[in-house]
């Protein structure tokens, strides 16, 4: 697969504008797709048809096979909703991915991620006040990267589960395949090193819309992604943190939709409920932008309220400098959504 920068931009719709002295000084672009539960595309922006990488976005689909082949049995919603998580390192999610290992006989060296300092500010401070390096704990994928390792324990497969051809990626290429209903052209290797396949953006809000439409008493797929939905919900501090968009906007919504954002401008939105699934990504990959234009998405389909605090910190937020003194704003482009 081979796309130049401006073939993301192509077709690309202007969604937010940051405002500074009564001027528009910046234009985000970018594409989205509400999407229902057959499949079709009830509303849209941009070109549905552009290939992106969904990073992030797409754990819960990477968590599929971890709960549809049983190695999640005996796990709680807490665990599901870490192996669906970019977390901030905080110590509610290292010491849960700890436990998860531990039980699973393995331990931090296992993982497969690598290590970055923690988001967390209270974990950061700690560990420089400890003279302490970060683990692999701290990655915000680590909760993933758990669940892959208890996957492959499950399949007796070898300790690298993040090479493509390994058991636990070929099982994950083929739901994110049947998900979003459409065949991968690739994948490239995320920050956290597994493989993150490439795909529509009409496929990925196939892929949410199916989560949105799962039935408890469905079928294997169905439960599973149904179990999914429900762990993000009900533990949205365990998907992102505090002060973090998934976190503040699925409380927001109490509990209705379940968001999950991805580096480069991404982000997704389950809405069970409507069975509506919400795919975007901003092209020149601003997390104010996507954030901004996902709140204004879930305020046209009326799942979330225009006035909440979470919803007004990131559309019709108002900027301000150091001193306090208000700036601008980051406004929905004229049209949108």
């Amino acid at each position: 697969m081979a796309e130049t920068g401006a073939g993301i931009a192509a077709g690309a719709r202007p969604m937010v504008e940051v405002w500074r002295g009564g001027r528009v000084e910046a234009v985000h672009a970018g594409h989205a797709v509400v999407v229902d539960r057959a499949g079709a595309i009830v509303a849209a922006w941009g070109r549905p048809d552009a290939t992106i990488f969904p990073r992030s976005s797409c754990k819960m689909i990477q968590a599929l096979p971890l709960v549809e082949s049983g190695a999640a049995a005996g796990r709680g919603a807490e665990d599901l909703a870490l192996a669906c998580a970019s977390h901030e390192g905080a110590a509610m999610h290292t010491g849960r991915a700890a436990r998860w290992l531990a039980d699973l006989g393995l331990a931090e060296a296992d993982l497969r991620c690598g290590a970055h300092e923690p988001l967390d500010r209270e974990a950061r401070d700690g560990l420089v006040r400890a003279r302490r390096q970060p683990s692999q704990l701290h990655n915000n994928c680590s909760g993933k990267h758990t669940g892959f390792l208890a996957l492959a324990r499950h399949l007796g497969a070898g300790p690298d589960y993040v090479a493509p051809d390994h058991p636990v990626q070929e099982a994950v290429r083929r739901a994110f395949e049947e998900v979003t209903g459409e065949p991968s052209p690739g994948h490239a290797i995320d920050g956290c090193s597994a493989p993150n396949f490439a795909t529509t953006l009409h496929g990925l809000g196939r892929a949410m819309a199916r989560f949105a439409a799962a039935r408890e008493d469905g079928d294997g797929r169905e439960r599973a992604m149904a179990r999914l939905v429900a762990a993000m919900t009900a533990h949205p501090e365990l998907v992102a943190g505090e002060g973090r968009a998934c976190t503040e906007l699925m409380r927001a919504t109490g509990g209705r939709v379940a968001l999950k954002t991805g580096a480069e401008g991404v982000f997704v939105a389950i809405l069970p409920g409507a069975g509506l699934g919400v795919a975007l990504k901003i092209a020149d990959g601003a997390t104010r932008a996507a954030e901004a234009a996902v709140v204004a998405i879930l305020v046209r389909l009326g799942a979330l309220d225009r006035g909440h605090p979470a919803a007004l910190g990131r559309l019709d937020a108002v900027q301000r400098n150091w001193r306090g003194i208000e700036t601008g704003a980051i406004r929905a482009a004229p049209g949108f959504p």
